[in-house]
């Protein structure tokens, strides 16, 4: 009677011989084989080798493990650790991304939250052992030791996770469901530039250097023109300009994904495939800045080779631009201050750990970029163990730089302020809610409207709202020729 075979993506019994011997006849390699049956019926051999027996058998079992995981057959089990449930549904994660079903970074922020911040709590549990209390402990201690918004990323991976184990049938249930994630202090209120501070805006850029080198003048005007994020910005070309109807084509964003580097794609949500009326100012400042001869497909705010930006790096630029370098005063005492810390023998990362300040915030300091406290001017005195008349002079000299500066006054500004500032003049102009979500590319909410209305929605009322807004601002800039130096 013929043996019955293996059933598919199991292995039978696993032997082992020694592979290799040294001069001397002692055995010093292994080889431990065993017969896997894949997806397509076929049973072959499998093999892997160990300086021991039992370290051959090891490999194996995990090569084994591993085919049956890629062959989709293995079932989860309730012994089974989170781990292995997270690798698979990274593996689905990773397989959607390439279905275009997810954005590229998906994946990538997914692994690197799930390695940073879930693998050390919660992946060497068994499966059965992640219930409700446990994963809860998790998620509230990623979010007081991380944030909020680290806790909710890793919140969606553990659902995801554990919803997978639950259509393997390792769990009845998913224990993240009932799992809610309150914020430690009270959210902040949406906040907008007003029409004296977008003045103050563009009077700071216009007095620092290296925003113009940056070409964040025009390009701040452009995000408040049309409600664009920064990645949408930097993909816009010349051929997605109208300029026969002073419109813009916002179908694409500029995103930098690991490995790939800088890629120009399609915006994934349908709300943000759209088309943005420019501001008459705005057209006229898209037109000034095209260079004869220049090619349609070239991004409208290149990087100094002409090819589109880093949107990481236009942060950056725009962080400098509300951090800018003191003056004289604060300059002297962050170089004080470095010497002092010198002399101490300690590096910025070991102040930082020992306060538990922000990461970045001595470096600020030390190059006059923030203003400090005499509070946290006392604490650096008692860090450092300064002398009594140290001291005193660090003080006198912090009090000499604390005077605020414009800076100072808009370093809460971000490049996702001028997609609040341009919401809220349009608001204040009378736009309805609808009208405004359609401008910044967000999803509708009245079902009617999903189904019934086409989402590339026209908005011409925006433009002339924002036409009146920012005019004014942009005639002081016409008369200068200057071209950036990105």
């Amino acid at each position: 009677m013929a043996r019955e075979p293996l059933p598919v993506g199991t292995w039978g019994s696993i032997t082992t011989r020694v592979a290799s011997r040294d001069e001397k006849g002692q055995a010093r390699k292994f080889e431990a084989r065993a017969y896997f049956r894949d997806l397509d019926g076929q049973t072959r051999p499998v093999a892997k080798w160990g300086d021991t027996a039992d370290q051959a058998k090891n490999r194996l079992r995990e090569a084994l493990k591993s085919r049956q995981r890629i062959g989709g057959v293995g079932q989860l089990k309730s012994s089974d650790r989170v781990s292995t449930a997270a690798e698979l549904f990274l593996a689905e994660v990773e397989d959607l991304v390439v279905q275009d079903v997810l954005a590229p970074g998906t994946h990538e922020t997914y692994t690197y939250q799930y390695d940073k911040n879930l693998a050390p709590r919660i992946g060497g549990l068994r499966l059965f052992e992640a219930n409700t209390p446990r994963v809860s402990d998790v998620i509230k201690g990623i979010r007081d030791e991380v944030g909020s918004a680290t806790a909710k990323t890793c919140k969606s991976i553990l659902t995801g996770t554990f919803a997978l184990a639950v259509r393997h049938g390792a769990l009845t249930s998913n224990p993240v469901r009932e799992i809610k994630i309150r914020a430690t202090s009270r959210k902040r209120l949406p906040r907008a530039l007003e029409s004296d501070e977008r003045e103050q805006w563009f009077d700071l850029l216009r007095q620092d250097e290296h925003a113009a080198k940056a070409d964040l003048i025009d390009l701040s005007k452009f995000m408040i023109a049309t409600g664009e994020r920064i990645g949408e910005c930097l993909a816009v070309t010349w051929r997605d300009l109208n300029r026969d109807t002073g419109e813009i084509d916002c179908s694409h964003q500029i995103q930098r994904i690991k490995g790939k580097g800088l890629i120009r794609r399609r915006v994934k949500s349908s709300a943000g495939d759209r088309i943005i009326g420019l501001p008459t100012w705005a057209l006229e400042m898209l037109l000034a800045r095209r260079t004869p001869g220049a090619s349609q497909d070239a991004p409208i705010f290149p990087d100094s080779k002409g090819g589109f930006r880093d949107p990481h790096n236009v942060q950056k630029a725009l962080r400098n631009a509300r951090r800018p370098v003191g003056g004289q005063r604060r300059q002297q005492l962050g170089s004080v201050l470095r010497t002092h810390r010198r002399n101490a023998g300690m590096t910025q990362d070991q102040v930082i750990a020992k306060l538990g300040w922000r990461k970045t915030r001595i470096s600020l300091i030390e190059t006059g970029r923030v203003r400090l406290t005499a509070e946290e001017a006392v604490t650096l005195a008692e860090t450092y163990r300064l002398t009594k008349t140290d001291r005193a002079a660090l003080l006198e000299l912090t009090e000499l730089a604390g005077m605020r500066s414009l800076a100072d006054e808009l370093e809460w500004v971000t490049a996702h302020v001028f997609r609040k500032t341009t919401a809220t003049i349009l608001e204040s102009a009378g736009q309805t809610p609808r009208q405004v979500a359609d401008q910044l590319g967000h999803a509708q909410t009245s079902t009617t409207v999903d189904d019934y209305f086409g989402r590339r929605r026209r908005n011409p009322e925006a433009a002339q709202h924002l036409e009146a807004a920012m005019r004014h601002i942009h005639e002081q800039d016409r008369d200068s020729s200057a071209e950036p130096d990105i």
